[in-house]
């Protein structure tokens, strides 16, 4: 008569999920979790991040562009509201370095303080839809079945929506246009891209190894989810969002620069480009200024991301 197993064998198809206490010891678990310490993934990203020249200088601009933003009485003491018809068109001047507009705003102050309005929108739109397309594309991966499904239909209706078409048809609708309506409309249209990738990154994750071993300990999926999904899947999803913070600054950009953004009392680079076209036919490139301006944020947000997307991916990491 055959020997009695000691411990129960999984069933089919469970051999993920249910192990006997001789074949996941807590010493094993603790081996796989440190094979895959986020700790450590970060640290060595980090390294490789510090020795990119490119790193540097995106952070250096990076710097430069938040100091402007949070500080901007630093590099100018006039007020980016006052003008003055007898001030129109002047030339620069050590009064007005940048010259004036046809209203006689000083150029460079507006030029120093659009960077607030147009930055706050690319800011808070990159973190909602981080939270909230992070949060779902998490979900979708990690969970499967008809939660990702769901998720994953809805994101494909708005993912085939243009974001400025969808922007500009719904801020032509909304009367009271502020700085946190222009958010609410940005991420509602552009919260599916980060989704996509969290999802991916999810369903990369939630087949290793200590995703296994953790749920073979009692964690639950909930926790999971939270303590060992998400933080592993942070990488891609970093990449993303860096990048799409240029674009929803350009977008902010472009909908002030059709009249439909923000009010045109609002100090925006958008704005102010809108206003030096009108001029540059009469030769006054003055929409310059808040172009460069626009152009090297944008820039900076795309060049951190690129040397991002070298350093938190593996496979690029082994090429």
């Amino acid at each position: 008569m055959p020997e009695t197993p000691t411990h129960a064998t999984p069933y089919p198809g469970q051999e993920r999920f249910v192990a006997g206490p001789d074949a996941v010891s807590v010493g094993a678990v603790d081996a796989v979790a440190a094979d895959v310490d986020p700790a450590g993934f970060w640290k060595s990203a980090w390294l490789e991040l510090r020795a990119k020249p490119q790193f540097v200088v995106a952070m250096v601009l990076l710097a430069l562009i938040v100091v402007v933003v949070l500080f901007p009485g630093l590099f100018t003491s006039q007020d980016p509201h006052y003008g003055s018809l007898e001030q129109s068109l002047l030339p620069p001047s050590s009064e007005h370095w940048l010259g004036t507009d046809r209203q006689g705003y000083d150029i460079y102050t507006r030029t120093i303080y659009g960077a607030r309005a147009s930055v706050a929108v690319g800011v808070l739109t990159t973190i909602v839809v981080v939270l909230i397309g992070g949060l779902l594309g998490a979900v979708a991966g990690f969970f499967g079945g008809w939660i990702d499904s769901v998720i994953a239909r809805l994101a494909d209706i708005f993912f085939g929506i243009p974001l400025i078409l969808a922007a500009v048809v719904t801020m032509q609708m909304i009367s009271s246009r502020t700085v946190f309506t222009v958010v609410i409309v940005l991420a509602i249209f552009s919260w599916p891209q980060i989704a996509r990738i969290a999802r991916s990154a999810a369903i990369a994750v939630r087949n290793e190894e200590f995703i296994t071993a953790a749920r073979s300990l009692g964690a639950s999926r909930v926790r999971t989810l939270f303590t060992h999904v998400i933080p592993n899947a942070l990488g891609p999803v970093i990449v993303v969002g860096t990048i799409s913070l240029g674009i929803f600054i350009v977008t902010e950009a472009t909908l002030s620069y059709l009249g439909i953004g923000l009010p045109s009392t609002a100090v925006s680079w958008g704005i102010d480009i809108a206003a030096g076209q009108q001029l540059l036919r009469e030769g006054t490139p003055i929409l310059f200024y808040p172009a460069a301006a626009l152009a090297i944020t944008v820039l900076t947000f795309m060049m951190l991301g690129d040397v991002l997307r070298d350093a938190l991916d593996p496979k690029a990491r082994t090429r």
